[in-house]
């Protein structure tokens, strides 16, 4: 799922004196106006002053992300020199601190920088912010103009070499930091490769041909059920997904299992994979169509993630799975009020085909189950109720019990993955009961998202579970001076946080 041709940028941490670091570029975080860059003396005097009257004129306003670049002469090495606000410290968490690092990341691009320096100072956690620095660093290695033709010039080559320099600190902490966060980069850039290729070439068999070699590259144990075999297992939830299109469907199963792990907990990722949604014969309007082929960023989120699981070593057993269907509006395509019986046995009535990805999540909670997963995680990008409800920039989280639910939480808020907890209330049942069958697949607009999760759980079983809805999360509808418009790879972080912590919540 990577450029061969492309030489990797070489990401190596340490602990030294920035003024010291010999670099095309060093990047410096600047935390708010109060900060006057007191532990990086004589700063100001090899920028020839220009540091201090740009702070003076305005051309550098202390803003969040604002970027201000100039030479450096006498007594710093490296060339020059670009600072980046990075906001109030007090602020300064996990994702504002990797976005910070991302707008540094562009910069050097833009000076065209072969090697560049990145210090990290200004908060208490320094290995973890060198972890950020590692992670922003390497998102703008994804390119959404894949498919485009470059003239000469065009293309911004990456860094040949990245230094994440701590101010002080352990170096091994600082070095296996940045290590963790490269990887965790490389995986979220996976994650969005995936979710940015057209359903015409990513369809759900070359989806489970790239996942397939990904995996196995990482050392992961790989198993894809065709058509046949979730016919056998009585899939019919997901395969009624599917029989409206020419492509059949796929279940991916990757598994990661390492030696010594206990045997309990078991985590299961399964992650949407719907190649195209055209919403089936409850067909969406044509405006925005076109997006529908990052509805399987679920699982190529899930897919990103193992790879970052097992290039960690997380301690626990993991279960990855993501149900791959295409939904188009065929002469055999499912039409609304047919009824359909899953794996789990239950019968659902399906009111509206747009409804699509809880069908295939359904069954693919229960095989999860049925493979020994204690602990189940779901990701989505399953309804516009939940961006009508929280927006762009904050995924929905609901689940049980309360315990779960809140180790997902803190899992996101160490990783840089916002989420908001959502209710399931009980009345939902009445919402989802046919008369005809056990469930209906959708209950309607009104609380759309909450009544979604409420059908999944009725899959989930008793254990912990937990679904993120990501609809609203998964792409990004505009530019940002941290990364281009297009796919996010939302979740990413979450899931290895939450697998390396060995499904608890993380240390503080």
């Amino acid at each position: 799922m990577s450029d061969d041709a492309v030489t990797p940028t070489t990401f190596t941490g340490t602990v030294e004196p920035p003024a010291g670091v010999d670099a095309d570029l060093v990047c410096i975080p600047v935390f708010g106006a109060s900060d006057a860059l007191a532990d990086l003396p004589g700063l100001d005097e090899a920028t020839g002053g220009a540091w201090t009257r740009a702070r003076r004129t305005g051309e550098f306003r202390d803003g969040t992300y604002d970027a201000f670049v100039t030479p450096l002469d006498g007594g710093w090495r490296a060339r020059r020199v670009v600072l980046i606000g990075a906001g109030p410290a007090v602020e300064a968490d996990a994702e504002r601190l990797r976005r910070v690092a991302s707008v540094a990341a562009y910069a050097a691009r833009g000076c065209a920088a072969a090697t560049v320096a990145f210090v990290v100072r200004g908060v208490a956690d320094l290995a973890g912010f060198a972890q950020q620095a590692a992670d922003g660093f390497s998102l703008p290695d994804f390119d959404t103009g894949t498919y485009k033709g470059r003239g000469p010039g065009e293309a911004r080559p990456a860094p040949s070499a990245v230094r994440v320099v701590a101010v002080s600190g352990e170096a091994a902490a600082v070095a296996g930091a940045v290590r963790r966060g490269r990887i965790i980069g490389e995986a979220v850039n996976v994650t969005r490769a995936l979710a940015n290729e057209p359903a015409n070439v990513l369809t759900p068999r070359e989806f489970a041909a790239r996942v397939d070699a990904h995996a196995r590259a990482q050392g992961l144990t790989v198993e894809v059920l065709d058509e046949a075999r979730l016919e056998a297992l009585g899939m019919r939830l997901l395969l009624g997904v599917a029989q409206g299109s020419a492509e059949p469907p796929r279940l991916i199963v990757i598994r990661h299992d390492p030696p010594g792990a206990p045997a309990a907990p078991v985590l299961a990722f399964i992650g949407k994979g719907v190649t195209f949604d055209t919403g089936g014969i409850s067909i969406k309007p044509a405006e925005n169509m076109d997006r529908m082929k990052g509805d399987m960023a679920g699982g190529a989120a899930v897919a990103g993630a193992m790879g970052a699981i097992a290039a960690l070593g997380a301690p626990c057993r993991v279960i990855g799975l993501i149900p791959c269907a295409e939904n188009m509006p065929g002469g055999r395509a499912t039409r609304p009020g047919d009824v359909i019986r899953g794996a789990s046995g239950k019968t659902v009535e399906v009111i509206n085909t747009d409804a699509e990805g809880r069908l295939l999540l359904a069954d693919a909670l229960w095989y999860a189950r049925q493979q020994g997963a204690t602990h189940l995680v779901d990701i989505a990008t399953l309804t516009g109720a939940c961006v009508v409800a929280l927006g762009r920039h904050v995924s929905g989280l609901f689940g049980q019990p309360a315990e779960w639910v809140d180790a997902v939480r803190q899992s996101a808020a160490a990783a840089g993955d916002r989420v908001w907890p959502m209710p399931i209330y009980e009345e939902t049942r009445e919402q989802l009961r046919s008369e005809i069958a056990d469930l209906v697949n959708s209950a309607g607009r009104p609380g759309g998202a909450v009544t979604a999760a409420a059908f999944l759980r009725e899959f989930a079983g008793e254990g912990p579970w937990a679904h993120l809805d990501i609809a609203g999360t998964s792409w990004s509808e505009a530019k940002a001076p941290y990364q281009p418009k297009g796919p996010t790879g939302v979740a990413v972080r979450l899931l290895t946080a939450l697998a390396m912590s060995g499904g608890r919540p993380p240390r503080a």
